[in-house]
């Protein structure tokens, strides 16, 4: 049993906590230091720290109105923080209609959409493109699951970007790719679309 903490102490911990991983939701503080998600409730009302759902809203706002290359709707999981050109994280909540019936693992497909999403959204253009992902599952998701992605740019020449992607589940890493993305200027690819329409 982990030893309790005066209230002075836990909030500046909690406070703290919450600083270094705003995603951390009160079930799992409760977890940490060993209260009721009441008490958590009631730390981060004196605190004026909103919640989890919240934060997480907050954050997502203010990185969808700085990407170019995808629209919000076209993103899977929700944009946390977008530095374009640099780096990026995005949070999947997995659920059971993403998950085969029998196992409740969830289908590769959606952990892929999401690091492929967010390696998109970091180039700074009207339009990108993947052109190739090099991919690796570490351990099966099961429904329920939240996952955060963090993208970073690994390399840029011109048009073309080398994103890297790792996914975690907790402390643990489930998925790490390597994604190619070209930036195209939306004028360049409709001009290329009326070339094609006059072949």
């Amino acid at each position: 049993m982990k030893p309790k903490l005066e209230k002075a102490d836990r909030l500046r911990r909690v406070r703290q906590v919450i600083e270094e991983d705003p995603f951390i939701t009160d079930k799992e503080l409760a977890s940490l230091f060993g209260v009721s998600i009441q008490t958590v409730r009631l730390d981060r009302l004196e605190l004026g720290i909103p919640e989890s759902r919240e934060r997480t809203r907050r954050l997502a706002e203010e990185a969808t109105n700085k990407v170019r290359s995808v629209e919000t709707g076209e993103v899977i999981g929700e944009l946390i923080d977008v530095k374009l050109g640099e780096e990026g994280i995005s949070i999947l909540e997995t659920a059971k209609d993403m998950a085969f019936q029998r196992t409740s693992i969830v289908r590769g497909h959606h952990i892929f959409a999401q690091a492929n999403s967010l390696a998109v959204a970091l180039v700074d253009a009207e339009v990108a493109l993947t052109g190739t992902a090099r991919v690796k599952y570490l351990r099966p998701v099961k429904a329920g699951e939240r996952l955060v992605a963090k993208a970073e740019v690994l390399t840029r020449s011109g048009r073309r970007h080398v994103v890297k992607v790792t996914t975690k589940a907790g402390h643990e890493e489930v998925f790490i790719g390597e994604f190619t993305v070209f930036a195209v200027e939306e004028h360049e690819s409709s001009s290329q679309d009326s070339r094609r329409g006059s072949d």
